[in-house]
């Protein structure tokens, strides 16, 4: 199957043609990126030399769409609408990895980023975390891949909703990511000298995906469900570890929650449930589609901890993309995902 990807020389995309290229199924045939339009693409990127005869050309989806059988979108939110809607009105099936089709309400997209550029599209996508809405995505023509923080937090979390084990206001959740996960760009925040040996909160009260989260947190629980969401920036290319806090409605012994996460991936190929009393680290899975999980029952203080790891760039965003689009088009979600983490 022919496949694009349109914004290839951000990390999101350039991720994508890593994972693209060991895929049985999917060939990659064009890459797109406005800047290096007419660059051999390992000349850009010489970790990419002698593995891809393509070169960067200019995202036009009139001369895209004949010639792919899917498209992946990578590029920044608002900019990404225009093309997902030029592209599905050619028939072409998307998996798009901005912002811009995550939120189902037109409102709260409003709030967060603006006007939508293709308001007619909200209600055809169906939001990417396949664990979540597996079935949907069998189904979809265009998918908005979940977003990094959004899928650290849900996945630990979800099950608890849907059991109605939690009080749905008591969630709190603290997330630390890789500085990856903020783009290629050029601030004083990321450079080396700012950011080695040091961590800070940012956003606070105000980051994107909180809307994220609590969408799909009050479709799970069946009931509105408000979260207190703080973000923070570590020295680490790759990663997010994130640790979710509720109040449960009943108390609740660590081997119970534990049995709760057990029970909702027991079939799940790329959510791993630790042993007893382990605790997710980025460094197992680094380079990977997994996401690590763990409970824990602070009986003292009535409270749950819920624990994950995941990287940003695959679990968290291209490897997402991927295991959707496998989804979308039939195939074994794991095909070209079965990477081991990089060790040490």
């Amino acid at each position: 199957m022919r496949v694009a990807v349109v914004g290839a020389s951000g990390y999101t995309g350039l991720e994508l043609v890593r994972i693209l290229l060991r895929h049985p199924i999917f060939e990659l045939v064009a890459v797109t990126s406005e800047q290096r339009a007419g660059q051999p693409v390992g000349d850009a990127f010489p970790a990419l030399r002698g593995q891809l005869d393509l070169s960067f050309e200019r995202a036009d989806p009139t001369t895209l769409a004949p010639k792919v059988d899917l498209a992946f979108t990578a590029l920044p939110h608002v900019a990404s609408a225009p093309m997902v809607r030029a592209l599905r009105a050619a028939g072409v099936p998307v998996a798009d990895l901005s912002a811009d089709f995550r939120l189902r309400s037109l409102d709260t997209y409003r709030t967060w980023y603006g006007e939508h550029p293709a308001p007619e599209l909200l209600e055809t996508a169906v939001y990417g975390i396949p664990e979540l809405h597996r079935e949907a995505l069998r189904a979809a023509g265009l998918v908005a891949v979940a977003g990094c923080y959004p899928t650290s937090a849900l996945l630990p979390l979800v099950p608890f909703l849907r059991a109605g084990l939690l009080e749905p206001g008591s969630v709190v959740i603290d997330a630390k990511s890789g500085v990856s996960g903020a783009g290629r760009k050029l601030e004083a925040g990321y450079l080396f000298s700012e950011l080695d040996e040091n961590c800070m909160a940012y956003k606070v009260g105000e980051h994107r995906h909180a809307p994220e989260i609590e969408q799909e947190a009050s479709a799970a629980a069946g009931t509105e469900v408000c979260v207190t969401f703080v973000p923070h920036l570590i020295p680490v290319t790759r990663g997010i570890a994130t640790s979710v806090f509720a109040r449960p409605r009943r108390p609740l012994a660590t081997a119970d929650a534990r049995a709760v996460l057990a029970e909702a991936y027991a079939q799940e190929r790329f959510v791993r449930v630790l042993p007893a009393g382990a605790t997710p680290n980025l460094a197992s899975v680094r380079g990977t589609n997994f996401c690590d999980v763990a409970a824990f029952s602070d009986e003292r203080t009535q409270t749950l901890v819920l624990l994950s790891t995941l990287d940003n760039l695959v679990k968290g965003a291209s490897g997402q993309a991927v295991q959707c689009a496998n989804l979308m088009r039939g195939l074994p979600e794991e095909l070209g995902l079965l990477e081991v983490a990089m060790l040490p």
